[in-house]
């Protein structure tokens, strides 16, 4: 007796169904990561220069943008002289996802992208911190100054700085009690002879231990930096590569104002909050090794050799010879870095953009500097 085989149609449109579902929630999967990922290029600047160092560089670009950088995760991957990262690995908040997504979206339509398959690592890592608005964005700086300010309890107690460092003005500096990673430091920026407030700074503490910076004007708008006429602190990358991840201390002598804390005791209020600061980040598990102080350096290294490259990460970067690199810019002149001065025969990113055999997306005039130009390809 053989068995019959009996074809169960409700069966066989249920498995039909079933296979849809499940390739279309792959294919959706699949779309998913292509959004949230975004292939970057490195391309050695300098002579001791590494795919490490760059990549260390890279994840402190990353946390000074917010990113927690979870240990257990791996959200930045490399190949070759390619690296990956994924942002739903690297530890963003979902509103800072969505701004970063709107900027990757313009970086995989540009020329350079689709003919090299990915965006220059220090042209990335320049978008994010050399556009103060991109900056401010992604890190969550609100457009008016009163919402910072809502978030915090300022003490009574204030410092006066007459003697800054940064400022041509005097400065009065508030700020909030020390809880964690939850504090403001409020700067009123004044003319030293009229008292009118001039403008506003503030240095908010990020959940990663990384400190968040805002310029604001003399109505409480933000802006994109100082006024070069009352300030050196320029714009937000500026005030990264100044304050080195930690609550700046006093570095000169003040003078005493009636009303005011005494210099002394405000110079030791802020080195106790930096030392507190400090452990604190030490303690981390996730995130930059905020012990290696120097490791900063690396992400600075990706921004400047990128907007003052050499011939040699030229020729990396447009794939010919150094030699046809040299002969393309025989009419310019080269410098060394002023920063930096082992940093030799080096040229101005803006000049040497239009030789390109592909177009990059622009990036802002200056990183640190008020710029005459400033991008924003995220609102």
């Amino acid at each position: 007796m053989t068995n019959k085989i009996v074809f169960n149609p409700f069966l066989i449109v249920f498995c039909f169904l079933l296979v849809a579902c499940t390739s279309n929630t792959y294919e959706d999967i699949i779309e998913i990561e292509e959004e949230t990922t975004l292939t970057l290029k490195w391309n050695k600047a300098y002579g001791d220069d590494t795919l490490e160092k760059s990549i260390i560089g890279l994840r402190w670009t990353l946390s000074y943008m917010g990113a927690t950088i979870p240990a257990a995760t791996n959200g930045i991957t490399s190949e070759n002289n390619f690296i990956e990262i994924d942002l739903d690995k690297i530890g963003f908040t979902i509103e800072a996802i969505q701004k970063i997504l709107q900027l990757h979206e313009v970086i995989k339509t540009s020329d350079e992208y689709s003919v090299t398959g990915a965006i220059d690592m220090g042209r990335y890592v320049t978008l994010l911190l050399g556009s103060a608005e991109h900056y401010y964005e992604i890190t969550g700086v609100p457009n008016l100054l009163s919402e910072v300010l809502d978030k915090y309890e300022l003490q009574l107690d204030m410092g006066y700085v007459n003697n800054s460092g940064v400022s041509f003005e005097h400065r009065i500096i508030s700020f909030s009690e020390q809880n964690g990673f939850n504090q403001l430091f409020f700067c009123t920026e004044r003319d030293r002879i009229t008292n009118e407030i001039l403008e506003y700074e503030t240095v908010e503490i990020l959940p990663n231990g990384q400190p968040r910076f805002g310029v604001f004007d003399a109505n409480g708008f933000r802006k994109n930096s100082t006024d070069p006429l009352h300030s050196n602190a320029g714009k937000p990358a500026k005030c990264m590569w100044c304050h080195e991840s930690g609550i700046q201390p006093l570095f000169s002598v003040q003078d005493d104002f009636e009303g005011f804390i005494p210099y002394l005791d405000f110079k030791d209020t802020l080195s106790n909050f930096n030392s507190s600061h400090r452990n604190l980040q030490n303690a981390l598990i996730d995130g930059v090794n905020f012990e290696e102080t120097q490791q900063h350096t690396f992400a600075e290294f990706l921004y400047i050799l990128f907007m003052e490259p050499s011939a040699e990460r030229l020729s990396l970067e447009w794939g010919i010879s150094v030699s046809e690199v040299e002969d393309l810019l025989s009419s310019l002149s080269t410098h060394s870095q002023e920063e930096f001065l082992f940093f030799e025969n080096l040229y101005f990113r803006e000049e040497v953009e239009p030789f390109a055999p592909f177009n990059g997306l622009q990036v802002s005039s200056s990183v640190r500097e008020q710029s005459e130009i400033e991008v924003n390809y995220i609102n």
